[in-house]
């Protein structure tokens, strides 16, 4: 046989070797993968999955959302300390409920308190000290009755109201900011104690329906100096809150989340970076292994081998074809 001959043998041999190398190759990563089918694995893949989801579509956007209103609020406020006050019917016309846009707005009133409608805001924190808020239904000329927020007071004896200043009689022009209604999540409706009229939240519905005086939705919060104000109440302070920083740790915590599950996927497909934690249990599980010998069960152990894992064998396996690769080379 010539020499051109052997190569015309030899080529087709190392292309059907090469052919073989590919597949068991790829084989071979299908095997190291295995170990994401068992029950734990995807069990851990299942609760990453979940929480990145959460940070990313729900968590992150409620602070980001928590924090526009903050900035619309401040906003709101700034713009109202600039304007002039306005009358009602031009800010909320026929009776519309307030909204962000129109909330802390100065507007201008003219008619006279129902004190008979008269409720006491319970449980209220004003300056960080317990307070109660005072409430007086206030009927305007066109009719239409709105309940104005007199001011708070401070409770005496723990739950008791001191006395404090009736509203005013007779027509009146007040000028007071626009509040919207705050809600009780139980709905809870007004209550008697101590000869007064209670209510759990500053609520228009839930007054006008134990009243009996139809009022318009929202309210509106007396300024200082006004007819029948008692302790003015203080307007919240412009700041931001950390809202915008935690949807950026929400954020911050999936994308963790997620390189973390990879990093631990890397580290058990790799045979020369095994945890130390499994070093440490591998080394325990051999020096509780008795010596070679029957057990009480009738078995023998063999002592200093444990077992390997798949990535390991293959590892192991490919080294060896190298080394024959090389001897016949040689």
């Amino acid at each position: 046989m010539t020499v051109d001959d052997r190569a015309g043998h030899e080529r087709p041999a190392r292309r059907r070797g090469w052919r073989r190398g590919s597949g068991l190759a790829a084989y071979r990563r299908r095997v190291r993968l295995k170990f994401l089918l068992r029950p734990g694995w995807l069990g851990l893949i299942a609760l990453v999955v979940v929480f990145a989801s959460l940070c990313f579509t729900l968590l992150a956007p409620w602070q980001f959302s928590r924090s526009d209103e903050a900035q619309a609020r401040n906003n709101a406020i700034s713009e109202s300390f600039h304007a002039s006050p306005k009358p009602l019917a031009e800010v909320l016309p026929a009776g519309q409920a307030p909204h962000q846009q129109t909330e802390w707005s100065q507007v201008l009133m003219h008619g006279r308190y129902l004190p008979e409608g008269e409720t006491l805001a319970w449980q209220r924190t004003v300056l960080g000290e317990p307070a109660f808020e005072v409430l007086t239904p206030f009927r305007l000329d066109d009719g239409t009755t709105v309940l104005v927020d007199r001011g708070f007071i401070r409770p005496v004896n723990g739950t008791q109201a001191p006395d404090y200043a009736a509203a005013p009689a007779g027509d009146l022009k007040l000028t007071a900011r626009v509040r919207t209604d705050e809600q009780d999540s139980k709905q809870r409706p007004l209550f008697d104690h101590d000869g007064h009229r209670w209510a759990y939240a500053v609520n228009a519905e839930t007054i006008a329906n134990g009243t009996g005086i139809a009022l318009r939705p929202g309210y509106l919060s007396l300024n200082e100096g006004q007819p029948g104000v008692l302790e003015p109440l203080p307007l919240p302070r412009l700041e931001s809150g950390p809202y915008f920083s935690y949807a950026l740790q929400w954020i911050a915590f999936g994308i963790m989340a997620i390189i973390a599950i990879g990093y631990l996927v890397y580290s058990e497909l790799r045979t020369d970076a095994r945890p130390a934690w499994r070093n440490r249990t591998d080394a325990a599980g051999t020096a509780d292994e008795p010596a070679d010998g029957p057990t009480p069960g009738g078995r023998g152990k063999s002592s200093g081998r444990r077992k390997v894992s798949v990535a390991e064998a293959i590892a192991e396996e490919e080294r060896r074809e190298r080394e024959e690769a090389a001897r016949e080379s040689g």
